[in-house]
């Protein structure tokens, strides 16, 4: 009895979920691999603690497979699809087609009826861009080729899932052209009003709803579930509706905290619980079997391989692209994970009315192992084929912070007149001196101004006694930063805020002054993950109009003498860290070293290349600072910057962060040099409007 207690199953699902992929990924295996292994131990041919046949695990199982097609449109990014929307869907035609009918072919060799081949094709012509992060790191993402392949997902996605829905519809009863042409008329309306009616919606209540984020969070979730519902309505399977949803909000949604908060719940719970399930769902003895007789396996396997190289060579050839392009177009769009898993449980799941699947253990237990096979081997060919990418290299040759970043060279002539601008938000009395000095430095080297700001929390009635003492602190802890300020010749403007949000008030405050820059410190015990979901940080880094510059300062910045700015791509973004390291030690006749670490396996004349490079990117700026260039390689780029920043007083990082399959994560070479770090570190966030 304890074993079928709801409560029972789901303590058991947290503590798999918790436990085993991480132990996973430290034997440099997918996490997904691990949970699916769990499934079949806690299944039943293993210890039967769980039931795939439950109402929890059937309940959270759903939520979780609609969930991944919901985080799987939320991925997507439009912004790249809409650069190389030509190519993309070039690409994207090529990399659905080839597959399909490879799929299909294989189907048809093992005596499947054509509804099921054509399935098996569907099943091959999607993508998961698991890979995602690597190219993020190697700061690749802004090549053509990559960029093409991105775009190519909405394509293939769309497709997979459209094919889906009519082979289920053929399987479950008779099927004539005029229902076919009735599911096709249906499903374009609800396909039009799922994605121009709830992209309107969205914005219009994000619109109005202003910063109550819970309701927002709240309307996305229930957008999924009406989408899903709304699917069915109509009769195809409610993970279509659950993939057009995450198209439609995706752009309401943006790079919001929202956003990074629903992919964060999906990708630590339900989507999880989905591939537990996966696993309860394989029959040993049947996947032994099919393992044993091999061959439909293999071909499956080979089909899908072959015949997404087929499609990046003809993409190579149409769009002369080279090969290492080639192998990276190709190691991308490997990975048969998200749309294939979700549409092989529903393939699997649906049954005519004379009880028959469509789709066999046969092909359920193929697409598993071919999960396996290329959620592995799609990273490692992308990680050994995207070093070898070239970029375009940016053009930043600016000396002056007013422009050292994406975006400001466009800013309005009128907007560039104002003096330069640095807000500097204070709360804390003992750490606002190295704060002040930061910003005083900066805005000295631009001839600007600073403003020190206090926000006070704002209350119902203004007389309230407890909000004319927080004024009257705000007013102490200004008149200090005058003080401070005192000793460098920058003009200083001190400003008091009320408002209800520490975050927006800091962000609308530097919008009202046109800043240029915002100087914020954080406290050295607080771990990067946590500032960067739902803090003020994070929410200023969504919310500014500028860059923020993260800072937690050991000793007053007039003694930095050595600053280190570690490089892993060349990027605008990096090159403008470059660019305020050398200003910032223009300031103090400081040294800069560029530090890259590269992987061992990487050849040494891209090394070479990339250092030089990056030599000539430092040599272009016109102040008078000793910048030099040091190369390392090593495995572990964390522990390696660690090591070397032991004799630097600063080190530049940039706020890095990607999307993965399951969700957002944060950079985890930058958590940890967070918090390893035992030096002053100064954090740049880019606006998002920028990035």
């Amino acid at each position: 009895m304890l074993i079928e207690s709801p409560i029972i199953a789901f303590t058991i699902l947290l503590t798999v979920i918790f436990t085993v992929p991480p132990i996973f990924e430290k034997l440099r295996l997918p996490g997904l691999v691990g949970l699916l292994l769990a499934g079949v131990v806690l299944g039943q041919n293993g210890l039967k603690l769980l039931n795939s046949e439950s109402e929890t695990i059937k309940l959270l199982s759903d939520i979780g497979k609609i969930y991944l097609m919901f985080v799987a449109g939320l991925e997507i990014d439009l912004e790249q699809f809409r650069k190389t929307k030509n190519r993309s869907i070039g690409f994207g035609f090529l990399t659905f087609l080839v597959p399909l009918i490879a799929g299909i072919a294989a189907g048809r060799l093992f005596n499947f009826s054509w509804n099921a081949s054509f399935l098996i094709g569907s099943l091959l012509a999607s993508h998961t861009l698991l890979a995602y992060p690597i190219i993020s790191r190697l700061g690749v993402v802004t090549n053509e080729a990559v960029t093409v392949t991105i775009g190519a997902t909405i394509f293939t996605d769309t497709g997979a899932l459209l094919v889906l829905a009519i082979c289920v519809g053929i399987h479950r009863g008779e099927f004539s052209a005029l229902s076919l042409a009735t599911l096709l008329l249906g499903l374009a309306i609800y396909s039009a009003v799922v994605l121009f009616g709830f992209d309107w919606a969205g914005k219009e209540f994000f619109r109005r709803s202003g910063d109550e984020q819970s309701n927002q969070f709240l309307f996305i979730l229930l957008a999924l579930f009406l989408a899903s519902i709304g699917a069915e309505v109509i009769g195809v399977e409610k993970i279509v509706g659950a993939f057009l949803a995450g198209l439609a909000v995706n752009d309401v949604l943006g790079r919001s905290p929202v956003k990074e908060k629903v992919e964060f719940i999906g990708s630590v719970l339900f989507i999880p619980c989905f591939f537990v399930d996966m696993g309860l769902l394989i029959n040993i003895p049947a996947f032994l079997k099919t393992l044993s007789s091999i061959w439909l396996t293999l071909v499956i396997i080979v089909a899908l391989i072959g015949s997404k190289f087929i499609a990046a060579f003809l993409a190579k050839l149409l769009y002369r692209y080279n090969t290492a392009e080639l192998l990276t177009m190709w190691s991308l769009s490997l990975p048969q994970v998200a749309a294939t898993l979700a549409a092989t449980l529903v393939a699997y799941q649906t049954m005519n009315p004379a009880g028959d699947r469509l789709i066999d253990e046969g092909v359920l237990n193929s697409v598993i192992v071919l999960m396996l096979v290329t959620a592995i081997a799609g990273p490692i060919i992308t990680a050994r084929s995207a070093t070898s990418l070239q970029l375009t290299q940016p053009d930043l040759q600016t000396d002056s912070l007013a422009t050292w970043w994406e975006g400001y060279e466009s800013q309005p002539t009128e907007q560039q007149s104002y003096p330069f601008t640095v807000i500097v938000p204070i709360y804390n009395p003992q750490t606002q001196r190295f704060l002040i000095e930061m910003a005083a430095l900066l805005a000295s080297h631009e001839s600007g101004r600073i403003v020190p700001l206090a926000i006070t929390r704002a209350h119902i009635h203004m007389d309230d006694p407890q909000l004319v003492t927080a004024l009257e602190q705000s007013k102490q802890r200004l008149k200090l930063a005058g003080e401070i300020s005192q000793t460098f010749d920058v003009e200083v403007a001190p400003a008091i805020r009320i408002d209800d949000d520490v975050a927006l008030g800091i962000s609308r405050a530097s919008r009202e002054q046109n800043a240029g820059l915002v100087v914020m410190g954080w406290s050295r015990t607080t771990g990067l993950r946590a500032r960067l979901f739902g803090n003020v940080i994070d929410s200023v880094f969504w919310s500014s109009h500028c860059p923020v510059a993260v800072t937690r300062l050991l000793s007053s910045p007039t003694t930095i003498q050595r600053i280190l700015v570690p490089v892993g791509d060349l990027t605008r973004q990096t090159i403008g860290a470059v660019r305020f390291a050398q200003i910032l030690a223009n300031t103090n006749q400081a040294e800069v070293v560029l530090l890259h670490v590269g992987d061992r396996k990487t050849p040494p004349p891209l090394v070479q290349q990339f250092a030089s490079q990056l030599s000539e990117i430092a040599a272009k700026s016109q102040l008078q600072v000793n910048t030099n260039i040091q190369t390392i390689r090593g495995d572990d780029v964390a522990r390696t910057i660690i090591r070397e920043a032991q004799q630097f007083d600063l080190v530049v990082l940039r706020s890095v962060r990607y999307r993965t399959a399951g969700g957002l994560a944060v950079s985890q070479v930058t958590t940890q040099l967070i918090k390893e770090l035992k030096c002053s570190i100064v954090l740049l966030g880019e606006p998002y409007s920028n990035s």
